[in-house]
């Protein structure tokens, strides 16, 4: 079995003023890095697309930031939604066909420009040789982690979210990354 995760990443708000506004909701938002704090959502955890769509929609449009969401199914599937003012702006999905059993299915979607300049860093053509290998193209990605590990290093997002989900953060043997602890993380309930 595979990796399940999803978090969102957003450009801009500082982590108080972000779990502020989860408040009422089970999430963990981290520090800062590199301008992103990345929210990882309980509800969200069970892959349902109408709360993830509807979280996404409502922190971009609040905080008129750019917000990445991802999702890793089984490791088969890296998917991403970008927000940009609370309006999606653009959907990746690496694996299109996979609920179709069609094993040979090339990524779609993924406006490398556009996530690169609203982040405002990453290397474009580095960012496209990720989005767009298949796997079964030489050198391409077996797990979606691997992908989502590359593109964050890439793009300059933030690497605690690759791997994790809410559920993480309650493993007794979690490891922090960086020299973080426990208390650099916020909780909402």
């Amino acid at each position: 079995m595979g990796n399940f995760y999803t978090n969102y990443t957003l450009k801009g708000p500082g982590q108080q003023t972000v779990a502020s506004a989860l408040a009422g909701r089970h999430t963990i938002v981290t520090p800062n890095y590199n301008g992103c704090v990345t929210v990882f959502d309980e509800q969200s955890e069970h892959l349902d697309q109408a709360i993830i769509s509807d979280l996404a929609e409502r922190l971009s449009s609040q905080f008129d930031c750019p917000l990445l969401v991802v999702i890793n199914h089984d490791d088969d599937i890296l998917w991403l939604q970008l927000y940009v003012s609370g309006k999606l702006s653009d959907e990746y999905d690496s694996t299109p066909g996979y609920f179709e059993g069609v094993e040979e299915s090339v990524p779609t979607g993924g406006d490398v420009e556009r996530l690169c300049s609203v982040f405002g860093s990453g290397d474009a053509s580095a960012v496209e040789s990720i989005l767009r290998k298949s796997f079964f193209d030489e050198g391409g990605y077996v797990f979606a982690r691997q992908r989502h590990a590359d593109l964050v290093v890439a793009v300059g997002l933030p690497e605690i979210g690759v791997c994790n989900s809410y559920r993480s953060f309650d493993d007794p043997d979690f490891a922090f990354p960086g020299g973080l602890t426990r208390d650099d993380f916020v909780r909402t309930t």
